[in-house]
């Protein structure tokens, strides 16, 4: 495993590749697997983990075989590829490493440099056909248009939501982005979307008429009735399409996330009783995820748009109460930004850093300063995190306590649960 993981590691190095050109020659090198699968691809700037989720353990609760690729991972590689909701084994990723790997080295020879995203994303296809899996929710790691997963022809295209993000890659206004997010549709392929500011829709509605793609909105497909019947830590029910839908993820938005994977398999005629009963059972780790019997919420949410969907679930679940956070982000994310939507919420800030090997977190001192200046009044900086999550899960709990809130980036969800979670609840949903 070390060494498979070592030559996907050396090849950050050959950094972001936005073209299909490498994907395409090196998933030819290894057979073309994609061409007998039927992919889900989803693309969108937040959204697509917890709505790809929900879509996979409604397939599965049908009886159908998943694949599931996904991006990024929060405590393993494998968590990147599962195959009806379990990670695949190590043994596996480094069978697939090394035929990917193969393939790597022929096109190397011809003056080619392979990316981390265009390998893993051929070992997602390879590993698929081989598990001969029904459907493969298929998860975009950036853009769409020009994104490593754009080779494949699937059955439907989904855009879950758009929003600022990844600019230097996109684009500079929500139309730019969105024109990147609509590459992903195809000629003659239904393409369903979530909900969309104006200039998104815009955008892709067009796209859509030039492929000659049906277009459809989730809100016309499966309606969301009459507001929230029940919202509480770990269950809401609510009104869509004229059911009753129950989930355990947590958030408002999950409600319209639900409403998405609710259209997309009413569009392809596998909506049924079971899917919708296998919707409550869906898990999808580190996206406002109670841990510790309550005493933890940990979130992924990294951009303005994530943040505000976790402050509009934290003001719903606990209305009027503020919070202690313990906030890390990476340095070329808009982390000012994310502190100025959760500001009203906070009642102390503690910030945190943490070291990836390609990119680098925003420090913890500049963190207190900006938090500093938006009013919040009380923050420091936690040196060791995995120390003060053991000692604060084992402190005794007052009686009207609220969660502590972990947030601003996917990779301290990752090692937040690393602590506080077993690898089995990461690694299979």
């Amino acid at each position: 495993m070390e060494q498979s993981l070592r030559w996907l590691a050396s090849l950050h190095k050959f950094g972001i590749k936005l073209g299909l050109e490498q994907t395409r020659r090196l998933a030819e090198l290894c057979g073309n697997p994609d061409r007998e699968l039927r992919f889900i691809h989803l693309a969108g700037t937040n959204g697509k983990g917890s709505t790809g989720a929900m879509l996979e353990r409604a397939l599965r609760g049908s009886g159908w075989k998943t694949g599931f690729y996904s991006s990024p991972h929060l405590i393993s590689v494998c968590e990147r590829f599962r195959i009806n909701g379990c990670a695949v084994s190590e043994k596996e990723f480094i069978r697939q490493a090394n035929v990917v790997k193969k393939a790597a080295e022929t096109m190397a020879a011809a003056g080619a440099s392979v990316t981390y995203f265009e390998a893993t994303t051929v070992m997602a296809m390879l590993m698929f056909k081989e598990h001969n899996c029904d459907y493969v929710i298929w998860e975009t790691g950036m853009g769409g248009r020009l994104d490593s997963t754009n080779i494949v022809q699937p059955v439907i295209s989904v855009i879950t939501g758009i929003a600022l993000d990844h600019e230097k890659f996109l684009g500079s206004t929500v139309a730019d982005i969105a024109g990147e997010k609509a590459g992903i549709i195809k000629v003659g392929v239904p393409v369903v979307t979530g909900e969309l500011p104006d200039a998104a829709e815009r955008v892709i509605s067009q796209r859509a008429a030039e492929q000659k793609s049906a277009y459809f909105k989730a809100a016309e497909v499966a309606p969301l009735e009459g507001g929230t019947e029940l919202i509480e830590p770990g269950y809401q029910c609510f009104k869509c399409g004229g059911e009753t839908i129950e989930l355990t993820l947590n958030g408002v938005m999950q409600q319209r996330n639900a409403q998405l994977a609710i259209a997309v398999l009413k569009i392809l005629k596998l909506w049924n009783p079971e899917c919708r009963m296998a919707l409550k059972q869906t898990r999808w780790p580190g996206r406002i995820e109670l841990l510790q019997n309550g005493r933890f919420i940990v979130d992924g949410g990294h951009n303005p748009d994530g943040l505000q969907a976790l402050c509009e679930a934290l003001r719903t679940i606990y209305p009027g109460r503020q919070f202690n956070w313990i906030f890390g982000a990476f340095a070329d994310k808009d982390f000012l930004g994310g502190l100025r939507l959760i500001a009203p919420l906070v009642k102390r800030l503690q910030a945190v850093g943490f070291a990836e090997e390609a990119r680098l977190s925003a420090a913890p001192e500049n963190i207190c300063q900006a938090a500093g200046e938006l009013g919040i009044k009380d923050c420091s900086v936690i040196k060791d995190l995995p120390a003060y999550l053991k000692n604060a899960a084992a402190a005794p709990e007052a009686d009207d306590a609220v969660p502590v809130i972990i947030a601003g980036s996917l990779y301290l969800a990752g090692e937040v649960l690393e602590v506080l979670q077993t690898p089995e609840k990461v690694l299979n949903l």
